[in-house]
């Protein structure tokens, strides 16, 4: 008991010194503990905003692959093409063509039994006849008078009547003479005969059957074609319509042929563009001198454009369509959304083919996130760090 009462105590400076030890030790764990959690907020604050922030893979519009040519389906039609009717009413006698006859010009297609104009015709004469008698008494007997005005036996004014009469007479005659040439000339056409060298490609009639003269209120009785050359028919749209010009080359593809291609030549443009489809019509000759091509038919038709038509293609998945109309993002030198109208040109599926609205030096958003507008921060994930990410995803996958 004596030892411990003897013991040195500590003095009061070596507790006031441990005092402040200890509380420096306690503010320096604080002050570590306060900055450690601020710059865990921070990284936190700056994660939270990478992670606002979408990432984007860019893509340079394609202009290697600018068009040279336009390709469009198109419809052959014969270059010559003529529906025959009837000129005369009656009854159809004989046929000598069938579908799918060649025929030269003039050649004989059919013949009509006209009895009605037979019988026209009969009287026709006859008041010809009648008119032609009447005619020749009328001359003799104005000569009578004028030989009697001679010798004062009958007056100036008997004369000049007769005269008159004889003038009527021979009006009749020539209106009588007329009326008899019509009819001739109504009864040739009896006879039907092709127009010019060309294939019988319709017979919409038969023996007996009743012919009505006119056009438009029945079918045809024969319909003729030529197709030596084919009219090629193409809507074109209007944005190509003045790159389209008369000498215009075309390749032709149809499918009963395939692999093998015609060639064709623009010939003329309606020269308007129909307000339903915007497009304008252009027509091209094809040769078919070997027949194998018909009117009538579906053909794959590509136009060579000149050279200095140039587009930009773009992924579709790249299109934004919305209130604002149809427009593309592309990122600015600042990693900032720009977002540009644009305009069509051919929607080729996959590929868009833009007529306007970017340049070939823009970066445009490939698969724009929902959303996006102009002035948004994007980040822009580069092709090799989306492939590495696609692959990770893969493996993940597998």
């Amino acid at each position: 008991m004596q030892s411990n009462q003897n013991a040195p105590r500590p003095s009061h400076n070596t507790l006031r010194i441990s005092g402040i030890a200890a509380v420096l030790i306690a503010t320096a764990i604080v002050i570590t503990g306060i900055a450690s959690r601020a710059n865990s907020n921070e990284k936190l604050k700056r994660w939270t905003d990478e992670q606002a922030v979408p990432s984007v893979s860019v893509i340079v519009p394609d202009s290697e692959s600018a068009l040279s040519t336009l390709d469009l389906p198109g419809r052959f039609e014969a270059y010559a093409r003529a529906p025959i009717y009837a000129r005369v009413s009656g009854y159809l006698k004989s046929w000598k063509v069938d579908i799918g006859a060649q025929v030269k010009a003039g050649q004989l297609l059919g013949e009509i039994e006209t009895p009605d104009l037979d019988q026209q015709l009969l009287q026709a004469r006859a008041d010809l006849a009648s008119a032609q008698a009447n005619v020749e008494l009328a001359s003799t007997t104005a000569r009578r008078w004028q030989a009697m005005l001679k010798t004062d036996s009958v007056s100036r004014q008997e004369v000049d009547d007769k005269t008159g009469d004889f003038a009527s007479k021979e009006a009749l005659f020539k209106a009588a003479q007329a009326n008899v040439d019509r009819l001739v000339a109504t009864k040739g056409f009896a006879r039907i005969v092709a127009p010019f060298d060309g294939t019988v490609t319709a017979r919409e009639t038969d023996t007996g059957a009743l012919i009505n003269a006119g056009g438009g209120s029945g079918p045809a009785l024969f319909e003729v074609s030529d197709t030596r050359k084919l009219r090629l028919y193409v809507n074109v749209p209007q944005n190509y319509v003045t790159s389209v010009k008369p000498g215009t080359k075309a390749d032709i593809r149809v499918p009963e042929h395939a692999g093998k291609a015609y060639t064709a030549t623009v010939e003329s443009t309606s020269r308007s563009v129909d307000v339903a489809s915007g497009t304008t019509l252009i027509q091209l000759a094809v040769d078919n001198a070997n027949g194998e091509l018909l009117p009538g038919r579906f053909a794959n038709v590509s136009l060579h454009l000149p050279g200095n038509v140039a587009t930009l293609s773009i992924p579709a998945s790249a299109l934004i369509f919305d209130q604002a109309g149809l427009r593309v993002a592309t990122v600015g030198a600042d990693n900032k959304a720009l977002l540009k109208p644009v305009t069509i040109a051919r929607d080729l599926g996959k590929t868009i083919e833009l007529g306007s609205g970017i340049t070939a030096a823009d970066r445009v958003i490939e698969s724009p996130p929902d959303g996006i507008a102009a002035g948004d921060l994007v980040h822009v994930v580069e092709a090799s760090q989306k492939q590495a990410s696609a692959s990770t995803a893969n493996k993940k996958t597998n």
